[in-house]
């Protein structure tokens, strides 16, 4: 599997000796947070077959099964002040569909902040973790990603079967995973290199790919729920919404937020 993908990479590709790839593994963001402990450099990516102990936003697991999904996170060490980052999670998104829409043609949408949506149905999600020196500045940022590539209803368990979908129920037939990780890699070098020089477009992007925009949301933080519209994308990749109980008009930039009509939020 690691020779297709090294094959299937650009020959530019900037970080060809730091992707290490496991056939099974508890998490790639672990691995990575370990590794960047010890040192590991910008740009070292873990990829795997399988994850045992996967992990999404909030402390959830993520199915991760062998055979069936790309599971990949990639180490940056941004040197930069935690505010300058904000937008890293939107700009990963971006990088993912790029990478699916280069590898397969189809253009999937993006469910603030992290996931990746095709008909209804989530196909993939990010999760970026960071880490800070002493001098308070982010020593390593990781973006977890993992991507649905072969599951059919029956591969996923019964509570997710309405909800979760794969790009092969999508497409109707099968992906190449090796190159579809290879674009990934390729599409995370791009974003980094134009991470801040490149930020206004990425947003402009993000904003045309974001399904949740214009759409009635649920807003969960702890016990409080809020409902209300969700208007733009700020300039930090938060989510700007007219609360329906006061009127009022302010970013969120935390919390679970569900959209009407997706997931089964009705």
């Amino acid at each position: 599997m690691l020779d297709r993908i090294l094959a299937a990479l650009p020959k530019d590709y900037p970080w060809r000796g730091n992707v290490l790839y496991f056939d099974s593994i508890d998490s790639t963001n672990t691995y990575l947070k370990k590794q960047a402990i010890l040192g590991a450099p910008h740009g070292t990516a873990a990829i795997a077959d399988c994850q045992t102990l996967g992990r999404g936003r909030m402390g959830r697991s993520f199915q991760s099964p062998g055979g069936c999904g790309i599971y990949l996170s990639v180490l940056l060490r941004p040197n930069c002040p935690p505010q300058d980052l904000m937008h890293l999670t939107c700009a990963a998104a971006e990088a993912m569909c790029d990478a699916v829409e280069t590898t397969t043609g189809l253009r999937p949408g993006i469910k603030w902040t992290n996931d990746l949506v095709v008909g209804n149905r989530k196909i993939a999600g990010i999760l970026t973790e960071n880490g800070l020196n002493a001098q308070g500045l982010v020593d390593y940022a990781i973006i977890g990603t993992g991507i649905n590539c072969s599951q059919q209803p029956e591969d996923f368990p019964p509570e997710l079967r309405s909800t979760a979908g794969s790009l092969a129920m999508a497409l109707g037939r099968s992906v190449d995973r090796p190159e579809l990780a290879a674009q990934m890699l390729a599409s995370f070098a791009r974003m980094d290199a134009a991470l801040y020089s490149g930020k206004e477009r990425m947003l402009s992007r993000y904003r045309q790919d974001c399904i949740t925009l214009g759409k009635e949301i649920s807003l969960v933080r702890g016990t409080e729920i809020r409902h209300g519209t969700a208007l733009d994308i700020g300039p930090q990749g938060d989510l700007i919404v007219r609360f329906s109980d006061t009127g009022e008009v302010a970013p969120v930039s935390s919390g679970e937020v569900s959209v009407r009509g997706l997931y089964g939020y009705v």
